[in-house]
C-alpha cells in the first residue's frame, strides 16, 4: 500500500509530493520552509527516507538542505546533477525502495541536462505513477532555454533531447500511468500548461501537442516556437539551489524586525532597500509611501517580485498588513529573496500617524474611462502578457507588457495616458514602478479589461493593426 499526496502552492503553480508507503516516506521537490513537512512527518509517525529532486529549478528556492539537515534524509538527483553539498547523484534506472513500493529513476535531459523523472512502482512492480518534474506537464512540456548558456546548447539541442527522453522514455509508459508534474498554469517554465495539476498519460497522449508531434524536427520547432523571455532571477534561483542557501528560520527571524515610522526612511537609505508595499491595489492606491513598490501579496506575488526586482539580494523594506508579516518573509524566500531588513510598525496607519508624506495614484473606474476616452487621441497602454492582448483587447490600444516596463516606460514619460490591464493587479503594479521613476502622468483604471469590456468602449478580438513592443 502507499498513498500520495500533491502539495500544491497556488503562488508559485508548483507541486510538491508527499509518498508514504508502510512507516517510510519520500519528499519530492520540497519548498523552501520544512516545518509543514516536519510536522506531518510526525503527525503520521513516519521517517523520511528520501529527498527527491526532479532538477535544479529556476523559479523558486528548493527546501531539500534545510529538510535534509533536520532529518538525515539524503538528496536524490538524476544523472549530470553537479552540487556542492552531499547528494546521491543516481544512475538511470536506479530503483530506490520505501516501504512497499520502488521509485525508478529515469533520466530525461531536455528541460535541463540533470531533469529526472521518478516512476512509482507498486509491490507487484507495476507502473503507477510518474513525478515528471519539469520534463512533462500537462499540455506542455518543460521549455528548453533555461539551461542553454551553462551547457553550451542552443535550446534547439536540448529540445532534442527532450524529445528523445519524451518519445523513448515517457510514451512507451502505459496509459494509465498518472502524471503528476512541478507545474501547472501560470507557471514560467512551460508555454500552455493546463489548470488540471494530475492527469493520465494516456490522455496527455491525446491532448498534449508536444506528444502528438510527427517529427524530432516538427516537436523541436512547435516546443521553441513562442518562448518569452525567462524572469531575470531564474539563474539566481538555480544557483542558490546548487550552491546552497541560508537556513530558512534564520531568514526568518532576521525579517521579522519592526521598524518605527522614525526610523524606517534612514533604515531604507542606510541598507538601500526598497520599500515593497504588498498590500491590495485599492488601499495602495489610496495611500502608500513615496517611491515604493506595490506588488500585492494575493496574487502572482512571489514571481513577480522575481520578474521585476530581479535581483535577490536587493535589500527589502516591508509595508504590508501587520498579521501576514510572516507569510510575506516566507514567499519571498522561496524564491531566494532573503534579505529583508524588517517591516513598518504599526503598517501605513503609523506612518500617517506621524505625519510623513504620502502618495496616491490617480484612479478612475472603467465607466469613467469610458466617458473620457477618446481613442484617436488618448493614448491606452495595455500591460497583460502579448497572448492575452492578442486574444482580446481594446482598439487602439497599445500593448507594452508589464515584465518589459523598464524597456517602455521612458516612451510615455512626457504625455499623458491610460493604463490597465486584465483586473487591476499588474496595473498598480506597473503605476507604482511608474511613480518611482518620476512619471506621474498617467491613469490608472480599476478593475482592468474586464471592466473595461462591460462598457461601450470597442474591443476587439484580433490584432489589425500591429502596436506590439519589440
Amino acid at each position: 500500500m502507499y498513498h500520495i499526496e500533491q502539495i500544491y502552492t497556488g503562488c508559485l503553480a508548483q507541486g510538491a509530493y508527499y509518498i508514504v508507503s508502510n512507516g517510510e516516506a519520500a519528499i519530492i521537490d520540497p519548498l523552501r520552509e520544512t516545518d509543514p513537512y516536519l510536522e506531518r512527518l510526525e503527525k503520521d509517525g513516519v521517517k523520511l527516507k528520501y529527498i527527491f529532486e526532479t532538477h535544479f529549478h529556476a523559479d523558486f528556492v528548493s527546501g531539500h538542505l534545510d529538510l535534509s539537515r533536520k532529518t538525515g534524509a539524503p538528496i536524490i538527483y538524476g544523472p549530470q546533477a553537479q552540487t556542492t553539498f552531499d547528494a546521491i547523484i543516481a544512475e538511470d534506472s536506479q530503483e530506490f525502495s520505501l516501504g512497499d513500493i520502488r521509485l525508478k529513476v529515469l533520466h530525461t535531459p531536455g528541460h535541463t541536462l540533470e531533469s529526472t523523472c521518478f516512476l512509482l512502482l507498486d509491490s507487484k512492480g507495476v507502473e503507477q505513477a510518474l513525478f515528471s518534474g519539469d520534463t512533462l506537464f500537462l499540455g506542455d512540456v518543460g521549455r528548453p532555454d533555461l539551461a542553454q548558456k551553462s551547457a553550451d546548447l542552443t535550446q534547439e539541442d536540448l529540445a532534442g533531447m527532450l524529445y528523445d527522453s519524451l518519445y523513448n522514455k515517457i510514451l512507451p509508459l502505459p496509459d494509465h500511468v498518472m502524471i503528476y508534474p512541478a507545474h501547472g498554469a501560470g507557471s514560467a517554465c512551460g508555454k500552455n500548461m493546463m489548470k488540471e495539476t494530475q492527469d493520465s498519460l494516456g490522455n496527455q497522449k491525446i491532448m498534449n501537442y508536444a506528444l502528438n508531434q510527427p517529427s524530432k524536427e516538427a516537436f523541436i520547432k512547435e516546443v521553441c516556437d513562442g518562448l518569452l523571455p525567462p524572469p531575470g532571477y531564474f539563474p539566481m534561483n538555480v544557483a542558490l539551489n546548487k550552491k546552497g542557501y541560508q537556513d530558512f528560520n534564520e531568514v526568518k527571524k532576521s525579517g521579522l524586525k519592526a521598524i518605527k515610522a522614525e526610523h524606517f526612511e534612514s533604515a531604507v537609505e542606510m541598507s538601500n532597500a526598497i520599500i515593497l508595499d504588498t498590500r491590495d491595489s485599492l488601499a495602495f492606491s489610496a495611500q502608500h509611501i513615496p517611491n515604493s513598490i506595490n506588488i500585492g501579496i494575493d496574487g502572482s506575488f512571489a514571481p513577480w517580485v522575481g520578474e521585476l526586482i530581479i535581483d535577490v539580494k536587493q535589500p527589502l523594506a516591508l509595508v504590508c498588513e501587520l498579521d501576514r508579516v510572516e507569510e510575506v518573509i516566507t514567499r519571498l524566500a522561496r524564491v531566494g529573496f532573503d534579505s529583508v531588513i524588517g517591516y513598518l510598525e504599526g503598517g501605513i496607519e503609523s506612518w500617517v500617524k506621524e505625519g510623513f508624506n504620502t502618495e496616491r495614484v490617480h484612479r478612475i473606474s472603467a465607466e469613467e474611462l469610458a466617458l473620457r476616452y477618446k481613442p484617436d487621441a488618448d493614448q491606452l497602454i495595455d500591460v497583460r502578457k502579448e497572448s492575452e492582448y492578442r486574444a482580446e483587447h481594446v482598439e487602439n490600444a497599445e500593448n507594452k507588457p508589464l515584465s518589459a516596463i523598464n524597456q517602455w516606460s521612458s516612451l510615455v514619460a512626457n504625455h499623458h495616458f491610460y493604463l490597465h490591464c486584465a483586473g487591476g493587479y499588474r496595473s498598480m503594479i506597473a503605476a507604482s514602478i511608474l511613480k518611482k521613476q518620476g512619471i506621474h502622468n498617467f491613469t490608472e483604471i480599476s478593475g482592468g479589461y474586464a471592466a473595461i469590456s462591460k462598457t461601450n468602449i470597442a474591443t476587439s478580438d484580433f490584432v489589425c493593426q500591429s502596436k506590439l513592443l519589440h
